[in-house]
C-alpha cells in the first residue's frame, strides 16, 4: 500500500479530480497549502511598501491506495495537473504501514479498496 501526496496548482484541481474519478481513484483528502518550490518569488506594492512574497497557495491530495492502483493513480495526476510551467507541483509516494478502517474494523488491502 502506498500514500500518495501531489502537491499542485490550485486550478488544476478539478482536473486532477476528474482524472482520478476516470481510473476509479475514490478516496482522497484535499487541503488548501502555501508553500514554495521553484517559483520566482513575486514583489508587490502594498500601500507604498514593496513586499516580497515567496509562498504561494497551492492543493495538496493525499491519496491512500492499493499496490495494483499506484502507477494508475501516479500517471492520471502527472496527466491532469500538467502546464509545463515552473511551479506544476510534486508527487511523493510513501509506503504505508497499516490502515484501518474505522466503520468496519477492516484492515489493510481491505480498508483502502472502495466498497
Amino acid at each position: 500500500m502506498k500514500l500518495i501526496t501531489a502537491i499542485i496548482r490550485k486550478e488544476k484541481l478539478n482536473d486532477v479530480l476528474e482524472a482520478l474519478f476516470d481510473v476509479e481513484v475514490q478516496g482522497l483528502t484535499v487541503s488548501k497549502v502555501i508553500g514554495h518550490g521553484g517559483e520566482a518569488e513575486k514583489i508587490e506594492t502594498y500601500r507604498g511598501t514593496t513586499v516580497k512574497i515567496g509562498l504561494t497557495e497551492k492543493i495538496k491530495i493525499e491519496i491512500g491506495v492499493s499496490d495494483h492502483f499506484e502507477e494508475r493513480t501516479i500517471q492520471s495526476i502527472l496527466k491532469s495537473a500538467k502546464t509545463g510551467e515552473v511551479g506544476d507541483g510534486k508527487i511523493f509516494v510513501s509506503p504505508i504501514e497499516k490502515v484501518y478502517r474505522i466503520r468496519t474494523g477492516e484492515e489493510d488491502e481491505e480498508a483502502v479498496t472502495p466498497r
